[in-house]
């Protein structure tokens, strides 16, 4: 007999204790997901008349629904050993669900408010599917995290978390380059598992090509509004803010990853190979709206990608330390990350030229 042996119920009391995933949930932290408030007269003021024929078709496939009762356990859902995994990698995973259900519970309460004020029936009708999708994707990835005991409570959320305000052409950047590579994200990593099946660990992976789709479909949707306004990607400002927020996605994303060795290594993926092949699918992807994409391959990429993961690592660690070393500690490596960064956006980009016709299928 195993002295040691818990109960689920246990089980769950100790990840509960170990894990308060409502505060990892409200954490505004700079590399944490946020919510957003934005000017929405501004939003349902857009026109789409010069995108119709791309958004209809859009709409109509939005409105069909294709992932209606994905969503759902079935049989495909194998038992968790929350009790026998690796200490470490149970931290990580949950802190990758944490996130990942805080980012796109962010994206419902976003579009469901932009809906709720809205008064324009092409940008409400968008904006109603896209909510749908989101909340069925936070519910699915809560219910996984309910299942080791530890539900962030989304009602709670709405009222607690901070809402940082953005202007509506930095929420299309921004959430267009989010959807986009969240499908590079899964979907690597769906086709990693789909050859090594050995090393899913957990079934939230089977879900994830479908669900990657509504990912595709979304930033599609903000590949149209950006494209209802010409100046929004080729006046000479934007085209330095569009620079800013691929720079800033992909390097947050960088030291985000960077933070999981555990969780990478269950998955069997080398992080550095991981984030480049996402990094270049969502290149790829992007040159249907934006007229630049990074050089990934620049001799000084990753060294300063490594830079600023040191950088935040500082950061952590001086926060951790208290007294005068921690505002002192903080302000350098502050400026690292800083420098980090400028160097990363001050590398030269490779121009493109937007096709015509911006609606793309997933292809990966």
């Amino acid at each position: 007999m195993n002295m040691h042996a818990t109960t689920h119920e246990e089980l769950h009391a100790e990840l509960a204790g170990n894990f308060d995933t409502n505060a990892m949930a409200q954490d505004s932290a700079l590399l944490n997901p946020r919510f957003y408030t934005t000017d929405f007269d501004e939003l349902d003021a857009i026109d789409v008349t010069p995108v119709r024929a791309e958004w209809d078709k859009l709409l109509e496939q939005m409105k069909s629904d294709p992932n209606k009762g994905h969503f759902k356990k079935n049989a495909d859902w194998d038992k968790v050993d929350w009790e026998g995994m690796d200490p470490k990698l149970r931290a990580e995973f949950i802190d990758f669900l944490v996130s990942s259900c805080t980012a796109e519970f962010s994206g419902c309460v976003l579009y469901k408010e932009m809906k709720r004020r809205g008064k324009n029936p092409d940008i409400c009708e968008l904006f109603n599917y896209m909510a749908r999708d989101e909340a069925r994707h936070a519910g699915f990835i809560n219910d996984a995290l309910r299942e080791a005991g530890v539900a962030v409570n989304l009602g709670f959320l709405t009222k607690a978390k901070k809402y940082t305000y953005f202007r509506p052409k930095f929420i299309y950047y921004a959430t267009y380059l989010s959807e986009k590579i969240g499908y590079a994200r899964y979907i690597t990593i769906y086709r990693h598992l789909e050859a090594n099946p050995d090393q899913r660990f957990h079934p939230i992976f089977k879900w994830f090509r479908e669900w990657c789709n509504d990912e595709f479909s979304h930033g599609e949707a903000f590949a149209l509004l950006m494209r209802t306004d010409p100046k929004l990607t080729e006046s000479f400002v934007n085209k330095l803010w569009i620079r800013f927020f691929l720079t800033a996605v992909y390097s947050t994303m960088y030291v985000r990853d960077h933070a999981r060795p555990a969780f990478h290594e269950a998955l069997g993926v080398d992080i550095d190979w991981y984030d480049q092949e996402v990094f270049r699918k969502t290149s790829t992807i992007a040159k249907q709206v934006f007229p630049m994409e990074l050089d990934i391959d620049h001799p000084r990429w990753l060294p300063n990608l490594k830079r600023m993961e040191r950088a935040f690592r500082k950061m952590e660690a001086a926060e951790r330390s208290g007294g005068m070393g921690k505002a002192i500690g903080k302000l350098t490596a502050g400026a690292q990350a800083a420098y980090a960064f400028a160097a990363l956006y001050l590398i030269p980009v490779k121009k493109s030229t937007p096709p015509a016709s911006v609606r793309l299928e997933p292809s990966y």
